[in-house]
């Protein structure tokens, strides 16, 4: 990358562009957020969430229609991924009361249409699952596979060979996988994801969620203050509280917009959030040892010359260091999947204004409290 060495780029001169850049990015986050919130993931929600691919090409609108059927109140269905996937979102996680015995119904009317000769006892029951005896342990693997082929989880409630009982699930995602089974027999389908969380682990992880993004932003803002000086720390969280705030704001805006990019909060999300906080505050950091390097060899010149001095030095390993990661994450984002595609934008984005937030926020930062205090910055 010898095209980058020897800059000489007046960068600390753009800062004032740079923060009409950053506010208006930061009015339009807040704004979006303020007014358009975030979709939270059923990780913080609680509730039933199942991710399914079709051989075919499907309407969501007429499986919208099929789902509304199933006395499961308030269901969302939108497109995962392709023309041929669907996320269908329950806030329920248990099968209503009124409707368990409809289900318990279905599950034996598959049993007695595929064996007609057996006879079977429900021996147990509970909010989730049935329990058969099936008085017959020749068949119970053919049973096992066929409720697994209309849709229901269904296991043997033991391996011995003289075992005569199943155990039948009986959950959201198995009454909706059944009865798209029947409505729609000559489109099969996969599971690709299914993520069941109750009401209080959702709150929970939200709580923990939010502790542990601050808890990292203090112990830099203490790590940092004790390596260089406190300004210093004070101008990376501010680069942190940055990126973290315009990136939210993306997430905002963007939901829905693009097809094809599930941005809903996930616990997914909070780690690539966490990620996108240590690959930025790496980056200033090295910004930050040539500014203070400069400082300790150029004591007479100006800070502001340290500062670019610094900055220009550190560009070709910034370049050549955020171009390799984002081509492996742009790989991610585009043919990882849609379960990691969440993960790879917030980490694309986040590259790309946390390497612009260290240059442009943090390090201005320092240079405005230098100006404004009068004060030499001396190590």
């Amino acid at each position: 990358m010898r095209i980058f060495e020897n800059t000489n780029i007046d960068f600390i001169g753009k800062r004032k562009a740079a923060y009409i850049f950053s506010g208006t990015l930061i009015i339009l986050s807040l704004l979006s957020l303020l007014f358009r919130g975030l979709e939270l993931g059923i990780d913080f929600k609680g509730g039933t969430e199942v991710a399914l691919e079709f051989e075919k090409p499907i309407d969501v609108s007429e499986i919208r229609t099929f789902l509304d059927e199933l006395e499961l109140g308030n269901i969302e269905v939108k497109t995962f991924g392709g023309e041929t996937g669907i996320l269908v979102r329950s806030e329920l996680q248990e099968i209503p009361s009124e409707l368990f015995p409809k289900v318990v119904d279905r599950i034996e009317s598959i049993m007695t249409k595929n064996f007609p000769e057996i006879s079977f006892e429900q021996t147990n029951a509970t909010t989730t699952s049935v329990t058969y005896d099936v008085k017959n342990s020749e068949i119970t693997d053919q049973l096992v596979d066929r409720l697994f082929k209309a849709g229901f989880q269904a296991t043997k409630f033991s391996e011995e060979p003289t075992n005569t009982q199943i155990i039948v699930r009986v959950g959201i995602a198995d009454w909706v996988q059944e009865n798209l089974h029947e409505k729609m027999p000559d489109n099969n389908f996969s599971v690709l994801k299914e993520d069941q969380v109750g009401p209080k682990i959702g709150n929970e992880l939200k709580r923990d969620a939010v502790i542990a993004v601050l808890l990292a932003l203090v112990v830099i803002l203490v790590y940092l203050g004790f390596r260089f000086k406190f300004v210093f720390a004070l101008g990376a969280v501010a680069a942190l509280f940055h990126d973290v705030l315009i990136t939210l704001g993306m997430f905002s805006l963007l939901y829905n917009v693009i097809p094809g990019l599930n941005l809903d909060i996930s616990v997914n999300i909070v780690a690539a959030f966490l990620t996108l906080v240590g690959y930025s505050i790496n980056d200033t950091v090295i910004v930050f040892d040539r500014i203070r390097e400069n400082i300790k060899i150029h004591k007479t010149d100006a800070v502001e010359n340290n500062i670019n001095k610094a900055i220009n030095r550190t560009i070709p390993r910034t370049i050549i260091t955020s171009l390799t990661t984002l081509v492996v994450v742009a790989v991610l984002l585009f043919f990882g999947g849609e379960v990691l595609r969440g993960f790879a934008f917030t980490l694309f984005f986040g590259i790309l204004i946390g390497t612009y937030s260290s240059v442009f926020v943090a390090s201005p930062f320092v240079l405005e409290y230098a100006q404004k205090s009068k004060k030499n910055i001396q190590f």
